[in-house]
């Protein structure tokens, strides 16, 4: 005889979900309590002196002190997509467009979060990723914000870590170029329309003139 308290399949389904469900708590959770009870590495605090003296010398416009946490072989790949290499290579770039006679920028202001912690590769590697908030005074006058994602590269070398390479993109379907580009074009598009309505009326009266009786 079956006894009452037989499970049927349903029941006994759930019983066994919630047993594995049990089984993999028991197995994952001394794991994230192990993992957050790892002390830091010391070398993230570090980095973070990287990154807080690389943005205060940029803000400043501290040319000189921006190249002192740039490797000497350096790569950075701009906003614009130019590539400057080298510590020559960033100090032109620099003076072109922020200090030259044709210079593009007249001041500049950056803030960065970055999304995680530098992933570490052996002793002397890193890879980190962000975003960053830019505030751009151009010389003509106009002020740019631009939101954009950034990558670098960073190696240690002689007890120091140093950028080895940098890339700062903008999405190439919303940005503030691009938004500007479309504010001409709708002036532009003013401007033609009132030209060829004037245009239009100042023929049409010279074609009166020609046609009406002297």
């Amino acid at each position: 005889m079956t006894s009452e308290r037989t499970l049927n399949p349903i029941h006994q389904m759930k019983l066994i979900k919630k047993i594995v469900m049990a089984f993999a708590l028991a197995i994952y959770l001394p794991g994230v309590v192990f993992a957050q009870n790892q002390p830091e590495n010391p070398e993230h605090e570090q980095l973070r002196q990287l990154r807080d003296g690389l943005l205060a010398a940029m803000n400043k416009g501290d040319l000189e002190a921006t190249l002192k946490v740039l490797h000497t072989n350096c790569v950075i790949t701009w906003h614009n997509a130019e590539v400057s290499r080298g510590h020559q290579g960033v100090r032109d770039y620099y003076n072109r467009v922020m200090t030259g006679p044709n210079r593009i920028v007249d001041s500049f202001h950056c803030d960065v979060k970055v999304d995680e912690l530098t992933s570490l590769y052996g002793e002397n590697t890193g890879i980190c990723f962000g975003s960053s908030d830019e505030q751009f005074k151009l010389a003509n006058g106009r002020n740019l914000n631009v939101k954009g994602r950034w990558t670098a590269t960073l190696i240690k070398e002689n007890g120091h870590w140093l950028v080895a390479s940098l890339h700062a993109s903008t999405n190439l379907f919303d940005n503030v170029m691009l938004d500007l580009a479309k504010k001409s074009l709708g002036i532009v598009g003013v401007v033609c329309f009132v030209a060829g309505v004037l245009i239009g009326w100042l023929v049409g009266r010279r074609r009166k003139r020609v046609n009406s009786p002297a």
